[in-house]
Order: C-alpha cells, then sequence, then structure tokens
C-alpha cells in the first residue's frame, strides 16, 4: 500500500507478518547461518522487536533474467521469508533508451517460474519520478547539488583518477537560485538531449571515485515504457536505486558486491536527505560459472551478433534460456542454496549445477528409450512379422511409477557407438561373435555386419537371439556383461534430438589474448543435431515433461520448435559416463 506522507511517498504492507515471524527466542538447531542471516539477527535483537525485515529484487527491465539473478532472487525471498518479512519485486527502470514491457513481463514470469511470489508488492522506480525530483530541488537548495554544463566526456576527464584528484566543473559555484530555475527548465524539455546534467555537490578529491560529484540526472528525451514521454530527464540509477529503498521502508538491501564501492554514496544521499531509518546494505558475492558468462551486456551481444538463436536458446544461461532446454526450477533453487552466501568473489564449477540438475531429475523423471545415432539389427531367428510386448520399469528410483510395454520385433535400432568391429578390452558393447544383453529383452550376438558397398559404413548388423534368455536371464546361467538399449523397428519414430554442450569452450570465456574477444571462446560444438529413433510412448509426451533416455541423458520436448513438422527433443543434462569421458579424451 502507498500513502502520501509530509516527506514524500510512503509504502507499508504487513499483513501476516506476526504470523510468519521468526521466534528468534529460540536456537536455530545447529543450522549454519551465512552472514547476511547473522547481520539481520543482530539488528533484530537491537530492535527489540519493533524491526520488520523488508528486502526487495530490483531488476532492471532491459533484458532477461539470468543464472546470477537466481541467487539474488533465492537470497531475497528467501531471507524475507526466513524472518517473517515481505520482499518487494522493483523494477529500477531509469533508462529509458534500453528498457521495454516485454522485458518486465519476463522477469515476472521468470520469478514466479522460480517459485517465488511478490503478491501485491509490485513496484517501479519510475512511480517514484516525482518524488525524485522534488528531493534533487531539496538538494539544490541546501547547496548540496548544481546543474553541470559539461558533457559526458568531460565530465570523465574532470573526474580524475584513482591516484590523481578530480577538477571542479566551471559550472560547481552557481548560485542556488540559478541551479533551480535551469534544473526547472530541464525538467520543461527546454535543452537538447546531453546538453546540462545535475549532479550532487560533494568531494572532487574524495578517494572514493563515486564521490567525485556523481551526476544524478540527465537529459534524455525518449519514450518511457510505462510515463511515455511525460520526463525529458531521468535520475541516474545510482540516485533512484537506494532512494527507491528508502520510500519503500526496505530493512535491508541485499545486494551483489559489485555495489559496495557504490554504497558511501547511499550513504551520503540518505544522510543529506535527513531520511529517517535508512536501509541497511549487505552486499554478497554475486554468482560466477565456469563455461558461461552472466553479463547482460555481453549475453545481448551473443543474440543481436546471431552466435545463438535469442535469449531463450537453450544454451544461454537466461532462465529463458534454462526453462526451454529443461531445467527444473527447483535444481536452480536447490543449487543456489548449495553454493551458499559468500563476501567473496570465486568461480562455481559448472559440474555441480549439472549435479544438482541430475540429482533433482534422477528420482522423477521416467526412463524412456531413445536411440540417438540409430543402425538397425535384425534377429535373424526371431520369426517374421511376430512382435511381442517386453515389460519395462519406469524409475527404479520411484516404485510407484510402476512399468510399461515396449514393443519387441525382429528388426530392431541399436547406438551405433554401441558397436565396434574391433573393439578394446573393456568395451563390453557388441562385437562379432560376442554376446550382449538388450536391456529387459534378449541376449543377441552379433553374426554378420553388413556394409554400403561404396562408402564402406556398416549399415546393418545382422545377429541371432537366445531364446530362452527373455529379461536377460540365461537357461545355462553365462553372465553377459554387455547391456544395451534399444527400439522396435515397428512403432519408435524418428525425432531430432538437440545434445546442448557448453557454449564455451573455455571454463572462462572472458580470459582472450589481446584483440580478440569473448567470442573467440564459442564451443563450434555447442549444439549437435541428430536424427533419433525414440520409444514409442514418447509421441504423447508434452512440454515441460522429463524423461532419462538410458543410457544418454535427461531430455525434455522443446516447447518452442515442436509441432506439426515433428517432435524435436532438448538434452537438459548428460548422465554421469565415464566411457564416454574416455572416449572425448582420447579424440
Amino acid at each position: 500500500m502507498v500513502r502520501e506522507t509530509a516527506q514524500g511517498l510512503e509504502i507499508r504492507d504487513r499483513r501476516g507478518m506476526e504470523d510468519n515471524r521468526m521466534d528468534l527466542s529460540k536456537p536455530r538447531g545447529g543450522e549454519r547461518r551465512n552472514f547476511i542471516e547473522r547481520a539481520i539477527e543482530e539488528d533484530l535483537a537491537s530492535a527489540d522487536g519493533s524491526m520488520e525485515i523488508t528486502t526487495r529484487f530490483p531488476p532492471e527491465p532491459n533484458g532477461f533474467l539470468h543464472l546470477g539473478h537466481a541467487k539474488a532472487i533465492c537470497i531475497n525471498f528467501g531471507i524475507a521469508a526466513t524472518y517473517g518479512g515481505v520482499c518487494n519485486l522493483r523494477f529500477d527502470d531509469t533508462n529509458p533508451s534500453r528498457e521495454e514491457t516485454r522485458y518486465v513481463e519476463a522477469i515476472k514470469e521468470d520469478i514466479r517460474w522460480l517459485g517465488f511470489d511478490w503478491h501485491e508488492r509490485l513496484f517501479f522506480a519510475s512511480g517514484y519520478f516525482q518524488q525524485l525530483y522534488d528531493w534533487a530541488e531539496f538538494l539544490i537548495n541546501k547547496g548540496k547539488a548544481y546543474v553541470c554544463d559539461l558533457d559526458p566526456d568531460e565530465i570523465r576527464k574532470f573526474r580524475g583518477t584513482f591516484t590523481e584528484s578530480g577538477k571542479d566543473s566551471p559550472n560547481r559555484d552557481r548560485g542556488v537560485e540559478e541551479n533551480l530555475d535551469l534544473f526547472r527548465r530541464m525538467r520543461a524539455g527546454e535543452f537538447a538531449d546531453g546538453t546540462r546534467t545535475l549532479r550532487a555537490k560533494i568531494d572532487m578529491a574524495s578517494p572514493h571515485l563515486v564521490l567525485r560529484d556523481p551526476v544524478m540526472y540527465r537529459i534524455m528525451k525518449a519514450d518511457h515504457h510505462r510515463t511515455r514521454d511525460e520526463w525529458p530527464i531521468y535520475p541516474m540509477y545510482d540516485w533512484a536505486h537506494g532512494q527507491s529503498d528508502a520510500i519503500e521502508g526496505i530493512s535491508h538491501s541485499l545486494c551483489s558486491l559489485e555495489f559496495e564501492n557504490h554504497r558511501p554514496l547511499y550513504d551520503w544521499y540518505t544522510e543529506n536527505l535527513e531520511l529517517e531509518s535508512p536501509p541497511r546494505q549487505i552486499e554478497f558475492a554475486r554468482l560466477e560459472v565456469t563455461y558461461t558468462l552472466t553479463s547482460k551486456r555481453k549475453l545481448r551481444h551473443l543474440v543481436e551478433e546471431g552466435h545463438v538463436s535469442g535469449w531463450d536458446d537453450p544454451r544461454m544461461p537466461t532462465l529463458k534460456g534454462m526453462r526451454r532446454r529443461g531445467v527444473p526450477p527447483e535444481a536452480i533453487c536447490n543449487f543456489c542454496e548449495e553454493v551458499g552466501v559468500a563476501k567473496f568473489r570465486s568461480t562455481i564449477d559448472m559440474v555441480r549445477l549439472e549435479n544438482a540438475i541430475r540429482d533433482h531429475l534422477n528420482p522423477r523423471a521416467l526412463r524412456r528409450f531413445g536411440v540417438l545415432d540409430p543402425i538397425k539389427v535384425v534377429i535373424t531367428n526371431y520369426p517374421e512379422g511376430q512382435q511381442e510386448t517386453i515389460e519395462a520399469i519406469n524409475n527404479p528410483e520411484d516404485s510407484a511409477a510402476g512399468t510399461r510395454q515396449v514393443t519387441f520385433s525382429r528388426e530392431l535400432w541399436i547406438e551405433r557407438a554401441d558397436f565396434r568391429e574391433e573393439a578394446p578390452r573393456k568395451f563390453f558393447r557388441l562385437v562379432p561373435g560376442r554376446e550382449v544383453r538388450l536391456r529387459y529383452a534378449y541376449c543377441i550376438t552379433c553374426d554378420e555386419v553388413v556394409k554400403d558397398p561404396d562408402s564402406g559404413e556398416v549399415v546393418e548388423l545382422r545377429c541371432s537371439y537366445d531364446p530362452q534368455s527373455s529379461g536377460g536371464r540365461t537357461s545355462d546361467g553365462r553372465k553377459v556383461k554387455g547391456i544395451i538399449h534399444w527400439v522396435s523397428a515397428i512403432d519408435s519414430f524418428e525425432a531430432e534430438v538437440r545434445i546442448y554442450d557448453h557454449l564455451f569452450a573455455s571454463p572462462r570465456p572472458e580470459e582472450v589474448t589481446e584483440g580478440q574477444d569473448f567470442t573467440t571462446n564459442l564451443n563450434p560444438d555447442s549444439l549437435i543435431v541428430k536424427r533419433a529413433r525414440l520409444e514409442a510412448a514418447l509421441e504423447s509426451a508434452s512440454p515441460g515433461e522429463r524423461f532419462q533416455f538410458e543410457r544418454v541423458g535427461y531430455f525434455t520436448l522443446d516447447e518452442v520448435d515442436s509441432g506439426a513438422a515433428g517432435a524435436v527433443f532438448n538434452r537438459i543434462v548428460a548422465l554421469r559416463d565415464s566411457w564416454a569421458k574416455i572416449e572425448k579424451r582420447k579424440k
């Protein structure tokens, strides 16, 4: 709820907090608390019950959310829930040149997909534009802000460096009345873009570069996604961000570590505006993962330069891309929780995310057969025209998942990689003269290899089966080590299967040699498309369902490209396959 006060806008909505508030009089039973939780508990204890925890997630609507945002979402919504508080969703929409309504809607959708809800607590920095403007005039009247005629390049030159003090703007000593007049004329749209700015009057010799008379407002005659052409001037992010927190009554402003250097400026603003109970800012390390990037600017470059198909490309670390790929939102949240909250920068191995995905899917995903690189098998001693149904387990991790019936026939498809004419010692799959077990079915022996006369490529394997080995059991008790999967040629169907790998070949994509950019580290094999043969049961798959193709990986139906032209399945993540790793190293 928003209401007017003598000091401006104030937001209050504490419904249900009393019922959900954490009882701090009881110890948390050995749970390890991170530094944010410890700080909040200290604040609650010192406030003696008068503090209400309010956090916020404040994205800029200029792109799509990525994996790094997921961590911030989990922290802000999670902390609020832990301490019986509330978390606002606020869009810091202060740059109309980059912001669009479609990003607003996409961000809302992604947060809900992760499992969080802001209920009625949806706000926009643009809703505070008038209050921010009034506060700017307040600082002008105090002699703490002035209108500057320097252009952006000149401001940058005057700012100085880490080792050299900055120089005063020629306009720094303008009087209050002149500054008010010029600022109001800026507001009225009298001046051209970029010709004037409003700057805070702090200290051009400060060791903190952010305190060297930062820009508060710039002239930008651009259409805003909410206010349209109402404002020809827009607040800078640093001016709007902290003050928006104060307006909303945020108790704890939880930010990623890059905002630590901006904290002195936020403190200066709140002190000089004489705001009561400003939020406490606490910084945490942003989430960085190997083989990927979490820079919105660089992700936009990948999209605009056509390196990926769009923001929802399943190789992208965007939540849109990960959702389309089939990554469960619970796995992302579990990963963020497992990584934890740290104060210092580090890069997390992608394997930990992949393991979180597998750990979530393994007990839940139904098993199915999918042959990605098929080669035909003809069982010569199986009667022509005969077929039978074989019972297969849906999920060995879940007894309630039951079983299904798969068709067995004279002609089958198996993986090409499951056959070798000549094989190393530990290759326990199909080899001429060697027996293997077909998963849930019979044992077969390869008797003959048929090749294309022109290319020499193997096109068919002629095998015999042991009729007494149903279910893999042999009548004489012999042991057959190799087990391979298969599909029947009778009712399996052809589908496109997309095998996704890391988007970048380097674990640290931003590390490049001089003269190159990060795109030189793109992985040329990040997407491999195959024409696969899939078990008949997969014809009824729906977007959002996730399956384990036995011995291959976890897959889902692509919700964008599947349709009348046929099914498209995306690989979510591979299985832990030590043999595949050996083969990859040999190449």
